[in-house]
């Protein structure tokens, strides 16, 4: 009877909350909600209708691993010779032995191989600036050793290479490889010189000499820099095997110097030589360089000035170049040399003929380079820097006359005419110009983050 008591109480009860849940369902459904998080604060126990896991059998299952195959690795890394890579910028006092200390290697049979290496002698030692690598052993031995260097063939490169055979001895062979051309982004700020900046910037100082030139005819690199001038370079780095190896040709430029603007881009036209000119098509490229020297110090310009030795004001119908003796000596122009030998005060003289009226006088020259008939080509070299004749020092004296007349060299530069672009050419040029321009603001780009850096 009490049992059936409760059920009946029950069914009740359930009949009264299933009429709360179809009356008021979100209200229930709230309210059970806020229970089962706690929201209550109550302690509700979840009724478990399985076994107790204490009752449950416990089983124990083996099965076999099979291990890595990691014998043979460790065999192959136990026998693995440890190698060691260096590399090091040859310098002028060099010996074979400094040069194996430098890079790590302690091998008395290399050295002696080295010292009696001809190929060694002569394209390592005394070389100062070449790049050598060189491969060692875990016992610092010499197992491998590389130097490069440039081809007189344009466009390669030889690579001596020293290494061991699978006899164990040393032995030595020249290859040759192909250099690459890779352009460089430079830019500067006269503060002093033109050198100076160029340094500063970390570009090649053999990229300020073709600036000079390029731009000699506009420019006045001796006398007319101004601090806070400026300049953007592209310029090419052949490359060996991923190593720079020398300066290429200067692919562009712009220039401002005292309030003018000035810019120059190589390009060749098919069938033709290849020139400088302006990125608007103007060219620059003149029958004659503005110098003979590569840019070089003027001591005496085209002007009065007293004579060191006569003791008196004269005319100074030529320019002077202070250099070393031996500075090489260029041709300004295509010629026929029409004198080469003594005369009097100039000491050992060449003069050259370009046409019916020019003429160039190149004086005080240590050696001659060229003969009386030889024909010439622009930038030619004709001799080097001396002091023959009657000079107080190592120079060159220039002269440039037009029918005998003397003139000022760097005035006719100016105003002689070079290579004109033809009207075919006219549309790869700007094409070319365009994408030059991006890279000449590239580089004006990288300096100003610099800077800000």
């Amino acid at each position: 009877m009490k049992r059936n008591g409760l059920l009946a109480s029950g069914d009740a009860l359930l009949a009264q909350a299933a009429g709360l849940l179809q009356r008021y369902p979100r209200h229930v459904t709230g309210l059970i909600a806020a229970l089962l998080l706690g929201g209550g604060g109550g302690a509700f126990a979840v009724a478990s209708f399985g076994p107790d896991p204490a009752d449950l059998p416990v089983r124990q299952v083996v099965e076999s691993v099979n291990t890595l195959p990691i014998d043979q690795q460790i065999e192959a890394l136990e026998s693995h010779a440890l190698r060691l890579f260096r590399s090091d910028t040859l310098r002028a006092t060099d010996t074979v032995d400094t040069l194996l200390a430098r890079l790590g290697l302690h091998d008395t049979a290399a050295a002696i191989f080295l010292r009696n290496d001809p190929l060694f002698r002569t394209q390592v030692l005394r070389r100062p600036g070449r790049m050598v690598t060189a491969e060692g052993s875990a016992d610092h031995r010499l197992e491998k050793l590389t130097a490069r260097w440039a081809s007189e063939t344009a466009g390669q490169f030889h690579r001596l290479v020293i290494e061991r055979n699978p006899d164990g001895h040393l032995l030595s062979r020249v290859e040759t490889g192909q250099l690459v051309a890779s352009a460089r982004l430079g830019s500067g700020v006269i503060r002093s010189s033109l050198f100076a900046a160029v340094d500063d910037a970390q570009i090649p100082e053999e990229v300020a000499v073709q600036v000079a030139d390029i731009l000699g005819s506009r420019v006045d690199f001796h006398r007319g820099l101004r601090k806070g001038d400026s300049f953007n370079i592209v310029y090419e780095v052949l490359v060996a095997d991923g190593e720079p190896l020398r300066t290429g040709r200067v692919l562009s430029v712009e220039f401002d110097n005292n309030g003018k603007h000035h810019t120059a881009m190589w390009f060749r036209e098919a069938g033709k030589k290849g020139a400088y000119y302006a990125l608007d098509g103007t060219s620059l490229q003149s029958a004659y360089l503005a110098s003979p020297m590569e840019f070089s110090r003027v001591t005496s310009g085209f002007s009065m000035r007293f004579h060191p030795i006569l003791k008196q004001w004269r005319a100074h119908l030529g320019t002077d170049y202070g250099a070393p003796t031996g500075t090489p000596v260029r041709v300004v122009g295509d010629g026929v040399v029409e004198f080469a030998g003594w005369q009097n005060g100039f000491g050992n003289v060449v003069i050259v003929r370009h046409n019916a009226s020019d003429t160039t006088l190149y004086a005080h020259l240590s050696r001659m380079d060229v003969r009386k008939g030889h024909s010439v080509t622009q930038g030619q070299r004709i001799g080097a820097v001396g002091a023959t004749g009657w000079a107080t020092g190592p120079h060159l004296h220039y002269e440039f006359r037009i029918n005998g007349q003397h003139q000022d060299p760097v005035l006719v530069a100016r105003k002689s005419e070079g290579v004109k672009l033809s009207a075919e050419a006219l549309p790869a040029f700007r094409s070319a110009a365009t994408a030059m321009r991006l890279k000449l603001d590239a580089a004006a780009r990288v300096a100003e983050v610099a800077s800000i850096e």
